[in-house]
């Protein structure tokens, strides 16, 4: 979206209506939790919070604002509450209680109803109410007429509207018979079971330069002044173009995966453990996680098969060959060989056909071989004596 400036202005004020009613009513509910009283319910809240409270000369402002963004908080506050009590109860992952917003949040969103009346204009715009038709520039076009918009903001500076619609079924992808097994990595990104290498473009690696002098200008402006509100945007566009570069490259990659594979197999990385060592910056830059989630919810659209294999199984370990477990290995050791089947291994390689077996694909480990690398002759093996006489190459006597 690319509002003007009095758009930007009233869009300024929805976001700070839409913030000050929730913070009001979580200040209520904990009030009233805390004095061992029931939860004001939604519609108490709604008359009081907004109804009510247009109505006195501390809140009047709140009438310069379409009531649908005001309702819609109090809605996010019923869900982050519902998300925290599941989390307790062990219905989805645990979650923190709700949180007061403040104004100097990165991201500030509101969000349109059918009730609000909004539209789109002949001419593609966005017409919000009491902000007025907005430019907008289409990504896709909508398969079906929207129920909500959710207009956002986020720390760059640029604002986007996302729309919920229904859609059809997606069909399924024409089946092959093409199955993958991926193993994740820093010096690649990820390592086919076919083969394939594919490099990590280290997109935070890359603009660590730029990155760096931009937040050092920031650091030497003074707190509160427009010079150093101007420098934090700066930082916060560079920032987002490494994060929609990295995005980007997640999205291409685990469309041509999907489509090119009937069956994809990931091995189920502890990130979070990851990111407490030393490697630590470079396992956010890789972003392993945005991509598995790609992964699962596109195989799960077109019709493709998607499994997770446990993060202890010893796909590093096993010759993908004979079956034998090898033992552990130092990270510095990429190609070794098997003691059972004499036969040399790719790490990254191997692993990934690890990784598809383990899920039960059918793949086949002729990849998994390679020639082994040279290796430096023992002092005995090569070169001459002082005298001139060659030595004898092969194994030293015992």
């Amino acid at each position: 979206m690319y509002p003007n400036g009095p758009q930007r202005s009233a869009l300024a004020r929805a976001f700070g209506c839409s913030r000050v009613v929730y913070n009001d009513a979580l200040r209520a509910r904990e009030t009233a939790r805390a004095a061992g009283e029931a939860f004001p319910k939604t519609g108490d809240l709604s008359k009081l919070l907004i109804t009510e409270a247009k109505k006195t000369e501390e809140r009047a402002w709140l009438g310069e604002v379409s009531a649908v963004v005001l309702q819609q908080s109090l809605r996010d506050l019923d869900t982050a509450y519902w998300n925290f009590f599941d989390g307790l109860k062990g219905k989805r992952p645990r979650m923190g209680a709700p949180r007061f917003k403040s104004r100097k949040d990165n991201r500030q969103a509101v969000r349109f109803t059918a009730n609000a009346r909004w539209k789109i204009t002949m001419g593609g715009d966005l017409s919000l109410p009491k902000i007025g038709d907005v430019r907008v520039k289409w990504s896709r076009l909508l398969p079906s007429t929207p129920s909500t918009v959710t207009v956002i903001k986020d720390a760059a500076g640029r604002y986007f509207c996302s729309f919920v619609v229904e859609t059809e079924a997606d069909e399924a992808l024409p089946e092959t018979e093409a199955v993958v097994g991926i193993d994740l990595g820093l010096s690649h990104f990820a390592i086919l079971s076919d083969g394939t290498k594919i490099d990590s473009p280290r997109f935070l690696r890359r603009a660590e330069k730029k990155l760096k002098r931009e937040q050092q200008r920031l650091s030497r402006k003074a707190k509160g002044s427009s010079n150093r509100t101007k420098a934090r945007i700066k930082v916060a566009r560079a920032h987002a173009r490494v994060a929609d570069a990295r995005r980007e490259f997640h999205h291409r990659l685990s469309t041509k995966l999907i489509r090119e594979n009937q069956a994809v197999a990931v091995e189920d990385l502890s990130v979070k453990g990851l990111a407490r060592t030393r490697l630590a910056k470079s396992v956010h830059d890789a972003g392993w996680s945005a991509f598995l989630t790609m992964l699962e919810y596109k195989a799960a659209r077109y019709g493709r098969t998607f499994v997770r294999i446990g993060r202890f199984e010893p796909t590093s370990q096993v010759c993908s060959q004979c079956g034998v477990k090898d033992g552990p290995k130092p990270l510095g050791v990429r190609v070794w060989q098997c003691r059972a089947c004499a036969a040399w291994l790719d790490r990254d390689i191997n692993a990934a056909l690890n990784v598809a077996k383990t899920a039960g694909l059918a793949v086949s480990a002729c990849r998994a071989r390679v020639r082994p690398g040279p290796v430096p002759a023992q002092r005995e093996e090569a070169g001459t004596h002082r005298d001139g006489q060659p030595t004898v190459v092969g194994i030293p006597a015992l």
